[in-house]
């Protein structure tokens, strides 16, 4: 009959805390295995393959061997309380016992392959946790509207990390933070819809933006053509030349003129925005390079100077007037002059501008009702004539630019550059905002651009040297008005 072991001679391993801990490790290390040979294996992985493979089961492989460790711990703790002359305080290494001399050598090549395994891994999840995929499709829902209009933008070969994060060790620690809360939020379904903007502790536009865009080497003006179809029958096509004065802001390349006038290298301007999205502008300092001071205020603003002196102020960069360089939401009307100029929808179909925006303004519960509604519509409306082609894409535009499970549309997220849809340059340049000598901020359109042809259904309605825009139709005394109020993104 064999000799009964002694407690002292029984693996502490043996206990319930410990072999449950040894069985979630193992099958977290086989589930790691199996995934990776899948990836490897598969030309299109799952989105959410890299964050199961590197971030949930390592945690969940760490998570079963501190189990195991603790559950080592209480056994030796418990076996000390009950027979302390077979325990002793510390543990036994006698590399003359064979035995142990083969766990030791065990142990040590267990440490050394987890170590280089982890040291793989921690790379290969930073690489994933910078990754576009993890950005935009990780929290599908929350980040579904910024995640496709990315794709759809100029920048969508760039990089999510290069432009919210840059480079540095400081801002990633500072994201990976952030991105922890935010983690929670989702899991906790306490996010806002929309996400609000803009993100207020975005890095610095001269440490992301203009890593790529030298703006030292900006000067000159751009010739840029604005296409534009009516809401009439025939769908008139419309054609407005702009000379857009996108000058310089450094004196060492040029004069400081123009659009980039504002940029941080030769002047200095400073404002105050009474709202969240900074689209409220009260308060404007200019400091020019010979630091001449010149603050100017809105006419109907209430600020003290007392309040001027305490409020929060932001020093104007790229990002103010480039507020959507990439997840731009495109106004419906827009978004069907460009499908039409592109031949993407039949402007010979009577109306098919006016039906285009209307259903694409409508306001929707789901994407599924709106992409019903779109087909139910152009169908009733063409009755007899075939429109799939239209419908097609006017249903791939709304899913672009419109997301009403996130309450996410043109509306949510004005965009500052120009000022036909939103105030965008109007902001400040409006004749209101007025310095103490009686200067204003000029509303003057030559400042920004000249007028240098426009037509309509192929006649020429301005030619250069004449500079004044010419409204396609007759609006009188509207003129005054900015574009944006009436403009809407959804009408003429």
């Amino acid at each position: 009959m064999p000799e009964e072991k002694s407690p002292s001679h029984v693996s502490l391993a043996r206990n319930l805390i410990s072999e449950a801990g040894a069985i979630v490790a193992f099958l977290a290390l086989a589930n790691i295995v199996f995934l990776v040979l899948t990836q490897v294996g598969s030309d299109h992985p799952a989105p959410y393959l890299g964050l199961l493979i590197y971030i949930v089961l390592p945690a969940i492989l760490i998570l079963g061997l501190v189990l195991f460790g603790i559950g080592v711990i209480i056994e030796r703790r418990r076996r000390r309380r009950h027979a302390p002359e077979d325990i002793p305080p510390y543990p036994r290494l006698d590399l003359n016992v064979r035995r142990t001399r083969r766990v030791f050598l065990l142990t040590v090549v267990g440490i050394t392959l987890f170590i280089g395994i982890s040291m793989v891994g921690t790379y290969h999840a930073y690489h994933y946790t910078d990754s576009d995929q993890f950005c935009g499709t990780t929290c599908h829902q929350v980040m579904h509207p910024e995640y496709t209009a990315y794709k759809a933008s100029p920048h969508a070969r760039v990089g999510c990390v290069n432009c919210h994060i840059g480079s540095g060790a400081t801002w990633y620690v500072k994201s990976k933070l952030s991105g922890a809360y935010q983690v929670y939020s989702t899991i906790a379904n306490k996010y806002p819809k929309p996400i609000p903007s803009p993100v207020h502790d975005l890095r610095p536009a001269q440490e992301t933006c203009e890593q790529c865009h030298w703006p030292e080497k900006f000067w000159g003006a751009q010739l840029k053509v604005f296409n534009h179809f009516g809401y009439d029958e025939a769908n008139t096509p419309r054609e407005t030349r702009l000379l857009i004065k996108t000058g310089g802001g450094s004196p060492t390349n040029g004069p400081t003129t123009g659009i980039h006038w504002h940029m941080n290298i030769a002047n200095e301007i400073t404002y105050i925005a009474s709202d969240d999205k900074r689209q409220n502008i009260e308060w404007v300092q200019m400091k020019d390079r010979n630091g001449r001071v010149t603050e100017y205020k809105l006419n109907d603003s209430k600020l003290t100077p007392q309040q001027i002196a305490s409020m929060p102020k932001r020093r104007m960069d790229c990002i103010d007037c480039h507020n959507r360089p990439t997840h731009i939401y495109t106004p419906p009307d827009k978004a069907v002059d460009k499908a039409l100029l592109a031949g993407r929808l039949d402007r010979s179909l009577p109306y098919i501008k006016q039906q285009a925006v209307t259903v694409l303004t409508k306001d929707y519960k789901s994407t599924a009702e709106a992409l019903k509604t779109i087909q139910d519509d152009l169908q009733k409306f063409y009755d007899g004539k075939d429109v799939r082609r239209q419908i097609g894409e006017l249903q791939e535009i709304f899913q672009t630019i419109r997301f009403p499970e996130m309450n996410v549309d043109w509306r949510t997220h004005p965009d500052n550059i120009g000022h036909f849809y939103s105030a965008g340059c109007f902001r400040c340049h409006d004749d209101q905002h007025v310095a103490k000598d009686g200067t204003k901020i000029t509303k003057d359109c030559q400042a920004c651009h000249s007028l240098v042809g426009q037509a309509q259904a192929g006649v020429v309605m301005v030619e250069s040297p004449k500079a004044d825009f010419q409204h396609p139709v007759d609006i009188g005394e509207l003129r005054e008005m900015n574009c944006v109020e009436c403009h809407t993104g959804s009408s003429m």
